[in-house]
């Protein structure tokens, strides 16, 4: 299409900020019970995103196992409930890196087994009636940059010699010219929260628990497997999922292979004519993901996805600026509705980790590393696992195994970047000093790691003035949390662990919360500061 360009836009004070979704905000809120009780299941499933809600109704209603969910927080409110929501067997350009990594077989399984994903939550939605807004949509991965138009080319012809619907173009939806794009029929798009409640809904009718409010502190691995709660309550199972995203357990250092990454989202009304009628993803320079999803009235909602950050990045409020900047340039949109950040983990060998969670585990499985395609990946996973524990074995199921040790050797280069930037922020983030000397000097709103008393603390001042003080050690690993400026949050920038202002674990892999110090004292107000962000 032509090149439109629609007046600028610089996301101002009076804009509304949020870090609900509208995937959060279209939906009720759940209210399951926590778990007061010792129980005894067939399998217990810790987790409540996609790939964990999937895996326990897969069991209840193809396996007639009894399942117990235990949600940290409430379900589909986590990574699932800020997603995209783009159900879609196309990630990005990774046909014909499988094809040269993993062989024509490998990109082949990897294709079947990730559209089957999309197959799955069509059936499953028809079938219980669930109104999810799911809508087939053609998937586009573009360039502007007439120099990628050979890599294109090679994805497209990857992707079909994998057994999917791609082909090479280069006109589009889009307002705007593009050098070339591979097109992939038969994708889809979703409200990933109604999709998930409807499960929920069946999963208990069956007479299965989820008991939400009940974060799992340890596992005992044997002949049953043994769960304890943070309120001391224990769920004893034959077999146990770890769906938590970054897994809490990580028995197979599986941290060493993967890299967390935050990505920022913003979303506006669009007139429903002007719907750039697919989903798009830009690999190349500054990712750009656009999609739309039903709004009503003669709109849609226009969601745009691609400031990609480490968590404890300290420049997301600028980040955020520019992504809306890029939405009201290149799209007709009226105000911005919502902002939001969704995060993800990359496995250093691209493909998934789902299966048994070590060498040794023969009761134990693991679904993560999704690699920002947890919507297909999540309910992958929840038919490979659910498969597992039933005695039937996926075709892919030796593709995602997490014990694979030939695909890790061949990307030793990529885990062992990742390791280096762990360990950088490890030590560096100790050492690294700035122009703040005292707690006294943090303005409200705002948060600085200053030490206070002799100990390195993370203090936030919050809109009323008053200092909120606990430990910046994140207590996953010890490495120094910063200061999310745009969530007013603690993240940690080594593993992806974020933390409430007032210590709170928000996110795994940590389970314990920040440790409370004392702001009040002879150095309370004058210790020196180890790195300080201004608020947003």
């Amino acid at each position: 299409m032509s090149n439109e360009s629609h007046a600028p836009h610089t996301a101002g004070a009076t804009h509304p900020r949020t870090t609900d979704s509208h995937w959060i905000r279209t939906t009720d809120a759940t209210d399951h019970p926590p778990l007061t009780e010792d129980i005894t299941v067939d399998v217990a499933v810790v987790g409540g995103g996609i790939a964990g809600l999937s895996t326990a109704w897969e069991l209840t209603r193809e396996g007639g196992r009894s399942v117990v969910v235990l949600e940290a927080d409430r379900i589909a409110t986590g990574v699932t409930g800020f997603t995209t929501a783009k159900v879609t067997a196309q990630h990005g350009l990774i046909y014909d890196r499988l094809r040269r990594t993993r062989g024509a077989e490998g990109a082949r399984l990897y294709a079947r087994s990730q559209q089957a994903a999309v197959e799955r939550v069509a059936e499953v939605s028809a079938a219980l009636g669930i109104d999810c807004e799911f809508e087939r949509s053609p998937s586009y991965v573009y360039s502007r940059d007439g120099a990628e138009r050979d890599a294109l080319k090679a994805e497209a012809e990857a992707a079909a010699e994998a057994g999917l619907q791609a082909a090479y173009v280069e006109d589009t939806g889009l307002p705007f010219d593009v050098a070339g794009a591979v097109r992939m029929e038969e994708q889809a798009q979703f409200h990933p929260r109604k999709y998930l409640l409807g499960l929920a809904r069946d999963l208990t009718a069956y007479g299965n628990k989820i008991h939400e409010r009940t974060r799992v502190t340890g596992l005992h691995e044997g002949s049953p497997c043994r769960l304890t709660t943070e309120n001391g309550r224990t769920v004893t199972a034959r077999d146990v999922v770890i769906a938590t995203h970054f897994p809490v357990f990580d028995r197979a250092l599986l941290f060493a292979r993967m890299s967390p990454r935050r990505e920022l989202v913003v979303a506006a009304p669009l007139p429903a004519d002007r719907d750039p009628a697919g989903m798009y993803i830009c690999e190349e320079g500054t990712k750009r993901s656009v999609r739309t999803a039903p709004l009503g009235d003669g709109r849609r909602l226009l969601i745009v996805t691609g400031e990609t950050f480490t968590p404890g990045t300290v420049d997301v409020p600028e980040r955020i600026e520019r992504l809306d900047e890029w939405m009201h340039t290149h799209f007709p949109v009226e105000e911005t509705m919502y902002r939001w950040a969704a995060q993800d983990n990359d496995a250093s060998d691209t493909v998934p980790l789902i299966g048994p969670f070590h060498p040794g585990a023969r009761h134990t499985y693991v679904a993560t590393g999704f690699g920002g395609w947890g919507m297909s990946s999540g309910v992958l996973a929840g038919r490979l696992l659910a498969g597992t524990i039933c005695a039937v074995k996926a075709p892919w199921a030796d593709l995602y195994d997490p014990r694979r040790i030939w695909s890790t050797v061949r990307e030793a280069p990529t885990l062992l970047s990742q390791q280096a930037e762990v360990g950088k922020h490890f030590v560096g983030d100790r050492l690294r000093t700035t122009h703040v000397d005292s707690a006294s000097d943090i303005a409200p709103g705002t948060g600085a790691v200053v030490r206070l008393n002799g100990q390195r603390c993370a203090v936030y001042r919050d809109d009323d003035g008053v200092c909120h003080a606990v430990s910046a050690r994140c207590t996953h690993l010890g490495c120094v949390v910063a200061f999310n400026e745009a969530e007013r949050s603690w993240d940690c920038p080594c593993h992806g662990s974020r933390f409430g202002v007032d210590g709170s674990v928000l996110q795994g892999p940590a389970l314990r919360p920040l440790e409370q110090r004392n702001v009040d004292g002879p150095e309370g107000m004058s210790g020196r500061t180890a790195h300080r962000t201004a608020g947003w």
